[in-house]
């Protein structure tokens, strides 16, 4: 009898494990799925002054800027798919992330892209390669590595390749604005990002690769299309946030769930716009329908940075330009604004490398500039003074960090410093929150 009911209990307890496993396996909530990686500003261990830093920042973000212009002044939904100028992509970039490839896995400095798509790096053998701070990634000394065929679906959605037969591997060339480029074979290999690897990723064996990566080996695209790690990883969210460029610190990139974390520190409300799709190319284009400086919204109509229906014009959110451009008519209004509200005098700005810029007041950390707020659709982007004025030492000046452009309008790095941008693919949105990014 006792045995019976001992018996009973255990079959009871039994079955009311079992409900809460099932009760648990049904739970909406799912298990974290992400990783986080710490990003380093691309200048960060060159040992320059800061006037040097300043420069080569200007230099990287007038190329780039005339890259994307050099792109979309040139779209055509009925261009061909080879050889074309729509091949033609933007490269380059402001901050590196360590990868590593292969098995064993070795090490390598990327520049992150969210202005392009695919992921490479160089290889051995080497036919015509850049100096890179690492040993050159070598594919005989990797037991995971894989040269993909022409028959691969990622083969086909490369702008440029090239097949002699289809069982042959994909050869592909991928092109930049400036005239750099990477040339080699798409492959497939183990990827290992913080504590998670990922395996069979899509990426080029660059044998054939210009100069312009500097302080990097490759690029990690971060872009729309299906090459891209964002893509390949199958994550829907990704997000960033960078530290202030006069500091040493590294600044955060998460990805998958750890998307939207450590928002807690949070110094202002999270605000969303829709993330806009262009049919001909995979920028992030934003709806930016005004800007104001001061206390005076610009007269300057929303059509002046609107995606045209062609796919030119448009404004887009961008990692790897350090400052922001805006189309040239929007620029205009922007820079009278300033002269006509700063008090204080206009300044030579060339040596500087801007193009406007005011003698510096005596005490510039508590001299108040004009507001500085760009107007999306749904949201309302107010920048510190730090992100759209910089105190240029050497020659004492205080510089406006946008500058004009030429039918595309951009939001640079340097406009993010110190909000966490999360770019939700699923959901068509971004989404800006404060915070002290060295602080996550």
């Amino acid at each position: 009898m006792v045995r019976t009911k001992v018996l009973q209990n255990i079959f009871m307890v039994t079955i009311l494990i079992l409900l809460a496993c099932v009760s648990h396996a049904k739970s909406p909530k799912r298990s974290l799925k992400g990783f986080r990686l710490d990003l380093s500003h691309i200048d960060s261990k060159g040992k320059f002054s800061k006037i040097e830093l300043l420069h080569r920042m200007i230099h990287r973000s007038h190329h780039r800027m005339h890259r994307f212009a050099r792109k979309t002044q040139n779209q055509s939904p009925n261009a061909s798919k080879h050889g074309t100028e729509t091949d033609v992509t933007v490269g380059s970039g402001e901050f590196v992330m360590d990868i590593a490839i292969g098995t064993p896995s070795v090490t390598f400095p990327a520049i992150i892209d969210t202005g392009s798509d695919l992921i490479w790096t160089q290889c051995k053998p080497c036919i015509w390669c850049f100096p890179q701070p690492t040993p050159i990634f070598n594919p005989s000394a990797s037991s995971s590595y894989r040269r993909l065929p022409c028959t691969a679906k990622l083969c086909k959605s490369l702008p440029f390749y090239n097949c002699i037969k289809n069982n042959t591997s994909c050869q592909y060339m991928y092109g930049y604005g400036d005239g750099s480029y990477t040339i080699g074979n798409l492959s497939s290999e183990t990827f290992t990002l913080g504590s998670k690897k990922a395996h069979k990723v899509a990426f080029g064996c660059g044998n054939k690769n210009s100069d312009g990566f500097d302080k990097s080996s490759g690029l990690v695209g971060l872009g729309r299309s299906k090459l891209s790690l964002v893509s390949q990883l199958k994550f829907k969210e990704f997000s960033y946030c960078f530290a202030s460029l006069d500091e040493t610190k590294q600044s955060p990139m998460f990805f998958g769930d750890l998307a939207y974390l450590n928002v807690s520190t949070a110094t202002g409300p999270a605000q969303s716009t829709p993330l806009l799709k262009n049919k001909v190319s995979s920028f992030y284009y934003l709806s930016l329908l005004g800007i104001t400086v001061g206390k005076t919204k610009l007269n300057v109509p929303s059509t002046v940075f609107a995606l045209q229906s062609n796919g030119s014009g448009g404004t887009i959110i961008d990692s790897g330009t350090a400052i922001s451009y805006l189309e040239m008519t929007g620029y205009k209004a922007v820079r009278s604004a300033f002269i006509s509200q700063m008090k204080l005098p206009v300044a030579n700005s060339s040596d500087a490398g801007f193009d406007l810029c005011f003698k510096a007041p005596s005490h510039v950390s508590s001299f108040v500039v004009p507001k500085f707020i760009f107007h999306f659709e749904g949201a309302d982007l107010d920048l510190p003074k730090s992100n759209y004025f910089l105190h240029e030492i050497e020659n004492d000046l205080l510089c406006l960090t946008i500058m004009g452009s030429s039918g595309i309008s951009i939001i640079g790095s340097m406009q993010q410093q110190n909000f966490k941008i999360i770019y939700d693919l699923k959901k068509n949105k971004l989404t800006f929150i404060p915070v002290q990014c060295d602080k996550l």
